[in-house]
Parts: C-alpha cells; sequence; structure tokens
C-alpha cells in the first residue's frame, strides 16, 4: 500500500508542475506578444511620420501662382500695370 501511495503523490505533484510550467509558458508568450505588438505599431506610427514629413508639398502652391500670374495679367490689360511691373511680378511669383 505504501507503494501505490507513493506512485500516487508522485503523479499529483508532477501533474501540479506541468500545469504550473504550462501556465507560466502561456503568460510569458502572452507578454512577448504584447511587446512585440507595441514595438510594431511604434514602428508603424514612425514610419508614417517619416512619410509625412517626407512628402512634397501638394500643388496648391503651383495653382496659386498660375491664379496670382492671371490676376497680374489682369491688372496689367486694365492699365494698372506697367509691362515691366508685370515682368517683375512674374518673376517673383515663379522664383526667377
Amino acid at each position: 500500500m505504501g507503494l501505490l501511495r507513493a506512485v500516487g503523490r508522485t503523479a499529483v505533484i508532477a501533474g501540479t508542475a506541468t500545469a504550473v510550467s504550462n501556465r507560466v509558458s502561456r503568460r510569458q508568450a502572452n507578454r512577448w506578444s504584447q511587446q512585440e505588438e507595441a514595438q510594431y505599431y511604434e514602428q508603424q506610427q514612425q514610419q508614417m511620420a517619416a512619410q509625412q514629413a517626407a512628402a512634397p508639398p501638394a500643388a496648391p502652391a503651383e495653382d496659386d501662382a498660375i491664379a496670382q500670374i492671371e490676376k497680374l495679367g489682369e491688372l496689367k490689360a486694365k492699365g494698372l500695370l506697367t509691362e515691366e511691373e508685370f515682368a517683375a511680378q512674374k518673376a517673383k511669383l515663379l522664383g526667377m
């Protein structure tokens, strides 16, 4: 009877140890997974910020310059600007 009791006790201890070990492993795997997800999210945010910073300005500045040149042309046509004034303002808008 003593042998059966020892075998039973060993089985209970081994089962408990296995259960505890598995639970610890799952917790650790979950922590690593959460850390990896946080790092991935942070990397994505950094990449998006870098892409936004590196993106060239949109065309509205160019469209705005064209609209201003057209307005200057209208002023010149009405006689409010001379040819020289028109040319100077146009060169200024075009960055020449």
